[in-house]
């Protein structure tokens, strides 16, 4: 199947494909053409449901790039013979091909508030970069991807109709989100608010999806499927989201989960240090809360799933779902603890 793929790009069965990286959405390998090595995807269709959509977002911002700061290094899929940079095999699915940066490898968790900074950096420069850039022309590839005030009514729904025993086992949860329901309302109130501007937002800011050079600098974003009009907080949110803590939302002993104050410094500094000229006042004074912003969503997700039993995450085991909720809903309030602190920090910056 990927030489019938390779095929479409010239490569006869000389080539060698391995698995490569540790992407949970599409299937991912390397390619060695002599000593030319290239990276072939395929798009899980069944999460993004119009792949041609994602390869006209790449093809408009590449362009774009190439022409306003074509100093930046943009990773931009292989062509094919027929000058397709998209290949379909029926009964298979959507494929590309990118070419491998030399010299540059991927973290997949962040260990030191350099990388955590690196991350930020690159993240804030790809929108500054794309600041101009007319975002309503990007299809839309993820519909409601991070929509709050849609997941809160998902997470109603599931109390209303999901598993009796699962929601008499989660009252707690399910009193403590509702609580904080303060979070979903600041969410609509900043889609009404005009100081807050839709850019070019990339949405996924996991540490993974930046390239790093071989001194741990960082040197581009990568894994654009995500890349679609939002705001600032889905991007800064997710960096808080997944770079403050030392440990992921699968671990159960909660006594590890913290707010690295450092880590915090570090993506601001990252992250405004490129952005800090193109958000207005409103938008930076929403940085911490940008946290609670998918603290909080991917906490009403987990929780909506178990309700659900578990029929979108899925599970590992008895509980995993409830228990990634749980582990979400203590770096919340670990959040809500420091930030006074965190909003000092900002002010120094």
């Amino acid at each position: 199947m990927q030489q019938q793929v390779l095929q479409a790009y010239g490569f006869n069965s000389d080539v060698v494909v391995q698995p490569f990286g540790t992407g949970l959405i599409n299937h991912t390998w390397a390619v060695y053409n002599g000593k030319n090595k290239l990276i072939l995807q395929r798009i899980n269709h069944k999460v993004f449901k119009s792949p041609e959509d994602i390869a006209a977002n790449i093809r408009r911002i590449g362009k774009y790039l190439s022409e306003h700061h074509p100093g930046y290094l943009f990773v931009t899929p292989e062509q094919t013979l027929q000058q397709q940079d998209i290949v379909y095999l029926k009964g298979e699915g959507y494929y590309r091909l990118f070419p491998f940066i030399k010299g540059s490898h991927t973290i997949d968790v962040v260990h030191t508030a350099t990388q955590a900074y690196e991350a930020a950096k690159q993240f804030g420069r790809f929108t500054r970069l794309l600041c101009d850039f007319p975002c309503e022309q990007l299809k839309v590839t993820l519909p409601d991807f991070h929509n709050l005030p849609l997941r809160y009514q998902q997470f109603e729904e599931a109390i209303r109709h999901g598993n009796r025993n699962r929601i008499s086992e989660a009252t707690e949860l399910i009193r403590f989100l509702q609580h904080h329901h303060h979070i979903v309302a600041v969410s609509a109130a900043i889609e009404n608010n005009p100081a807050f501007i839709k850019r070019v937002t990339h949405h996924d800011t996991k540490i993974s999806n930046v390239l790093f050079d071989e001194n741990d600098k960082g040197l581009c974003v990568i894994d654009l499927d995500t890349v679609m009009p939002g705001y600032f907080i889905s991007d800064a949110g997710d960096m808080l989201r997944t770079y403050l803590s030392p440990v992921s939302e699968e671990e159960t002993d909660f006594s590890k989960i913290e707010i690295r104050k450092d880590y915090f410094k570090a993506i601001a500094t990252g992250y405004l240090g490129e952005m800090g000229d193109v958000l207005s006042d409103a938008e930076k004074a929403h940085f911490v809360y940008a946290g609670k912003f998918m603290i909080y969503m991917q906490a009403l997700r987990f929780l909506t799933d178990y309700l659900n039993d578990d029929i979108y995450y899925g599970s590992k085991y008895e509980g995993h779902n409830l228990m990634r909720a749980k582990n979400q809903l203590v770096l919340l309030e670990r959040l809500l603890a420091a930030e006074q602190n965190l909003n000092k920090i900002l002010l120094e910056i």
